[in-house]
């Protein structure tokens, strides 16, 4: 379907077919769909921006999928409906993805008011499918009330993910050695709220200790803002304790930061970026595609690849063409 319309329509009438479709066609790379995806979520936009946004990521065994399961059926039996926005690893060679996320989410993805949608990262920094702001606009237009973003893993470039959402939830395990071990302090810095994990049978006591070691990490860090403070809150996704209060923490950091302004004013913020990081992927796009570049570049990796050439001149060579 080349109509706008079509695929608009069928987002705004809440049928589920037609918001996989619109997904599709905006995660599509083929040059007659990119124009057809912008003109769609320009007539998309005007009916999001209700929904809560709440990105999560964790380090590796914190059981995200398990958590993120029982947060959305604790939110649809709160009478919402949720989307999970589930970005797998991508294949470095096959740029494919294990697209597992409805396996690992059994329940939920059987629930009428629930939507999983796999995206492969694709290689995107921050393990954020490139396309992920555009498929929040139209689940948001469907009407979701939450939209949860799981990311691939800690990193450095978690930013990408912080920078989309309302609330960032950095899911963490005790009994690991080093608390602190296997994040940085950067994850820290960017989150809303951490959750120590797995708090249930023998492994209560040492959550609770990881909780005040998490406590004291984050008094380290100057608060972005005075209106908040991250705090630290323990659960067990398996038990289904303790996500009521994490969600409560989530509203109430809503709350304040619509009472205060600066939800509307982070959201502002957060489409210039997105703008931004649009335009650099379109301008990389465009000088790969030149024909100077291509004609130039396989010589230049060859002449790297000897060491005749530095990578610094390389990389000048092709830059100049610009120029000419």
């Amino acid at each position: 379907m080349k109509d706008p319309q079509y695929y608009i329509q069928g987002v705004l009438d809440k049928d589920r077919r037609a918001l996989s479709k619109t997904i599709t066609l905006i995660e599509s790379s083929r040059s007659d769909h990119k124009g057809l995806s912008r003109q769609v979520i320009d007539g998309l936009i005007p009916h999001a921006g209700k929904a809560v946004r709440l990105g999560i990521t964790g380090v590796p065994g914190a059981g995200k999928s398990t958590f993120i399961e029982s947060l959305g059926m604790f939110l649809i039996e709160q009478g919402l409906k949720v989307a999970v926005l589930a970005v797998d690893p991508s294949s470095s060679r096959s740029h494919g993805s294990i697209m597992a996320d409805k396996t690992r989410m059994e329940r939920l993805s059987i629930e009428p008011n629930a939507f999983i949608r796999p995206s492969p990262s694709g290689g995107t920094l921050g393990g954020v499918a490139s396309k992920t702001r555009e498929t929040m606009i139209a689940c948001e237009a469907s009407g979701f009330d939450v939209l949860i973003v799981e990311t691939v893993g800690v990193g450095q470039s978690e930013t990408t993910v912080a920078s989309m959402v309302d609330f960032f939830l950095v899911l963490m395990i005790s009994g690991a050695g080093d608390e602190i071990q296997g994040i940085k302090k950067g994850v820290l810095e960017l989150a809303d709220g951490v959750a120590v994990n797995k708090a249930d049978g023998d492994n209560i006591d040492k959550a609770k200790r990881a909780r005040k070691e998490y406590e004291s990490a984050l008094h380290l860090l100057r608060p972005e803002t005075k209106t908040w403070s991250a705090p630290v809150l323990t659960c067990s996704a398996l038990k289904m304790t303790g996500i009521d209060k994490i969600w409560e923490t989530v509203l109430d950091h809503r709350n304040k930061f619509t009472e205060t302004g600066e939800l509307e004013g982070k959201r502002k913020k957060q489409s210039v970026a997105w703008m931004q990081a649009l335009l650099e992927d379109g301008i990389k796009e465009w000088f790969y595609k030149k024909y100077d570049v291509k004609k130039s570049l396989k010589k230049l990796r060859r002449e790297v690849e000897k060491g005749s050439v530095s990578p610094t001149s390389a990389a000048g060579d092709l830059l100049n063409i610009l120029e000419d």
